[in-house]
C-alpha cells in the first residue's frame, strides 16, 4: 500500500499494478469498498497495456476523511494521484458507487481523461423521470431512507451494518448482502471473487463508517457537476438483474449522458457484470486511447 500526502494535509492510499509504462486505468471502487487489487482485473488491464490504479476514497481504510465531499471532489484527488504517478492521460472506470466518480473525472478532467466507463453505476438522486429506489433490495431502501433523514440517522443505521462487514468472510458475503443480490450474483460469489468481495468490505470498514456515510450523502446531494459537462467518451454497462443499482439507473444514464455507448446486459446482476464483462469493459476503454 502506498500513501500520498495531499496539499490539504489529507492522506490518500492507493495501489498500482501492471506495466510501469502503461496508461493508468483509474478504478473507482463501490460502496462500501476500498483499494484492493484483484488479479483478473489486473491481467485484463495489462493485456491492453493499461496500468491498474485503485485508491480508497476519503474516509475508507487509510484514506483521511473529507467531510462534506461531493462526487466532484474525486476529480481533485485523481488529479493529485496522476501527478504522483507522473501521468498525463488516463482512462477510468467506476463500479456501483464508483460510477458517479468516474463520470466526475470525465466531466472535470476533460483532455486528460481519454475515456470513462460506469459499471452498474448509480444515477443522480434527483434525476427527473427516475424512481431512484424502485427495484432496490430492502437494505438499500432502508439505508437511503436513513440518508435522507440526516447524518445522525444515517450513522446510526450504518454502524451495526459496518460491524458485520468489517468481519465478513468469503462464505458469508452472500448472506450479509441479503435482499441485495439476485441469483446471477449468488452464482458469481464463489472462489477468488468471493474472497475479493470479503476483503473489500473488511478493509473498507476497518476505519469505521465515515467513508460509507460520506458516499451516501454525496449520492443524494448535488454531484457538483452537470452530466451535460461530460464531453469525454463514456460507456455505460448495466445488468437487468441488479438489485443494488437497478436496471432503470443504467437506462436513465443511457438517455442522459450525451454520446454514451450503452451496454445493457440481459441476465447480469451487480456482481456478475464485473465477473463476466470486465475484460470487455477494459477492451472498450483501451480502444478509445489515441
Amino acid at each position: 500500500m502506498t500513501s500520498l500526502r495531499l496539499p490539504d494535509g489529507r492522506v490518500l492510499e492507493y495501489l498500482v499494478a501492471g506495466p510501469a509504462d502503461g496508461t493508468p486505468l483509474i478504478f473507482h471502487h463501490g460502496t462500501p469498498c476500498a483499494a484492493v487489487l484483484f488479479d483478473p482485473m489486473i491481467e485484463a488491464a495489462a493485456h491492453h497495456g493499461l496500468r491498474t490504479v485503485v485508491y480508497s476514497r476519503p474516509g475508507y481504510a487509510e484514506s483521511s476523511p473529507r467531510p462534506g465531499r461531493t462526487i466532484a471532489s474525486a476529480a481533485d484527488d485523481v488529479s493529485a494521484l496522476l501527478a504522483e504517478l507522473g501521468a498525463d492521460r488516463f482512462v477510468t472506470a467506476g463500479w456501483s458507487g464508483g460510477g458517479p466518480h468516474a463520470l466526475a473525472c470525465a466531466a472535470l478532467l476533460e483532455g486528460r481523461c481519454a475515456a470513462a466507463a460506469t459499471i452498474a453505476g448509480v444515477a443522480p438522486y434527483a434525476a427527473e423521470g427516475l424512481d431512484w429506489l424502485d427495484g432496490m433490495g430492502a437494505e438499500n431502501i432502508e439505508e437511503f431512507d436513513a440518508a435522507t433523514a440526516g447524518v445522525e440517522q444515517l450513522t446510526a443505521y450504518l454502524s451495526p451494518q459496518a460491524a458485520i462487514y468489517a468481519q465478513v468472510q468469503a462464505e458469508q458475503v452472500a448472506a450479509a448482502l441479503g435482499d441485495l443480490i439476485a441469483e446471477a450474483d449468488r452464482r458469481a460469489l464463489n472462489g477468488s471473487f468471493a474472497e475479493y468481495g470479503a476483503t473489500l468490505f473488511r478493509k473498507a470498514l476497518s476505519a469505521g463508517v465515515e467513508g460509507w456515510r460520506d458516499d451516501d450523502l454525496a449520492f443524494i446531494d448535488d454531484w457538483g457537476f452537470a452530466l451535460d459537462d461530460v464531453k469525454t467518451s463514456v460507456s455505460i454497462w448495466q445488468g437487468d438483474q441488479d438489485r443494488m443499482v437497478p436496471f432503470a439507473h443504467g437506462r436513465w444514464l443511457a438517455g442522459n449522458v450525451s454520446g454514451a455507448t450503452v451496454h445493457l446486459q440481459p441476465g447480469e446482476g451487480h456482481l456478475s457484470l464485473m465477473v463476466e464483462r470486465f475484460g470487455d469493459i477494459v477492451a472498450d476503454l483501451a480502444a478509445k486511447l489515441p
